[in-house]
């Protein structure tokens, strides 16, 4: 397989070029100097793209590389990824699920305790030599807060089990009611954000998700509603979200994702009620090399001819 010609767009993750490069030959396009005349003399030498959150393969793309077979993703989420040309054209795609299911749930978590108890402040409380002069304001109490979570899946459930074991009561919302499940579902996401204390974003990214946190909804989760947005950043109308924050419409949030990453918007960088994260989710080093890993086995079954192990199309 060493002949086989795999594109990676841009860095990812080191331990994964190591693994490629073990058994593919592996263009970097971000190393080339010029990347134009590069694609132009090897388009056809391209089997595999790897994809990620922030690159994947558009229309575009799909078509600049004629002999391209599939395309294996460094995410869970699909939204850089045109599946219906894919399908159209018979190109696999495979992502890394489950791997990462925990670290995302158990960051959500840490999100939800850092912007009620107020984690991060406090902490530059500290660093500022304030707590001398006084101890530092109280904060809100997380066992027992309401959580909705808008999409129910794998990291939608984990992140459930979790806030169940602070006793928080869980509502969800998701484009159909949920089989064999005990928790309060809403068939709109305003009336869960209505019904809320805190209320987290964990669906996948798609045109009818887009904004799926407007206004409307914000106004419902209220001045006292925490949201946290673990999924992606589109998923919220970031200038609503910003106004709401800023006049004091809304209580609080917690963000790993932005709309135009890494662009965040600077009118957060002051609110001691917001938590800013730079799109780390997944990032531990046991979770990045299990997703690593899966790539990597993803492309071998491919080009030996055997089943994928975690095929989107």
């Amino acid at each position: 397989m060493e002949s086989i010609g795999v594109l990676m767009p841009i860095p990812m993750n080191p331990y994964l070029e190591t693994e490629l490069e073990k058994r593919f030959n592996l263009f970097k396009l971000w190393t080339l100097p010029n990347k134009t005349q590069f694609i132009k003399d090897h388009a056809e030498s391209v089997r595999a793209i790897i994809g990620n959150s922030f690159s994947g393969a558009d229309a575009d793309t799909i078509s600049t590389f004629p002999n391209l077979e599939i395309v294996s993703s460094f995410s869970v989420g699909m939204d850089k990824v045109d599946l219906n040309l894919c399908k159209e054209k018979g190109i696999r795609v495979t992502n890394t699920p489950d791997v990462l299911t925990d670290d995302v749930a158990d960051l959500a978590i840490g999100l939800m305790l850092a912007v009620l108890r107020r984690l991060c402040e406090s902490d530059r409380y500290v660093r500022a030599g304030k707590w001398k002069k006084g101890d530092y304001k109280l904060t809100t109490k997380f066992t027992g807060k309401r959580v909705g979570i808008i999409g129910l899946g794998r990291i939608g459930l984990a992140v459930s089990k979790r806030a169940e074991a602070f006793s928080c009561p869980i509502a969800y919302y998701s484009r159909s009611e949920k089989a064999g499940v005990s928790y309060k579902y809403y068939p709109t996401v305003t009336e869960l954000a209505a019904n809320s204390d805190i209320l987290v974003v964990a669906c996948a990214l798609t045109e009818e998700t887009r904004n799926i946190v407007n206004r409307e909804v914000i106004d419902a989760l209220g001045p006292k509603g925490v949201l946290i947005n673990i999924g992606r950043g589109p998923h919220v109308d970031e200038p609503e979200l910003v106004s709401a924050l800023v006049e004091g419409r809304l209580g609080g949030a917690g963000l790993d994702v932005y709309q135009n990453e890494p662009e965040v918007p600077e009118a957060l960088f002051g609110l001691e009620n917001v938590v800013l994260l730079p799109h780390v989710g997944s990032g531990t080093i046991e979770t990045r090399q299990g997703m690593a890993d899966l790539v990597v086995r993803n492309l071998e079954a491919h080009f030996l001819k055997k089943p994928l192990l975690t095929p989107v199309v």
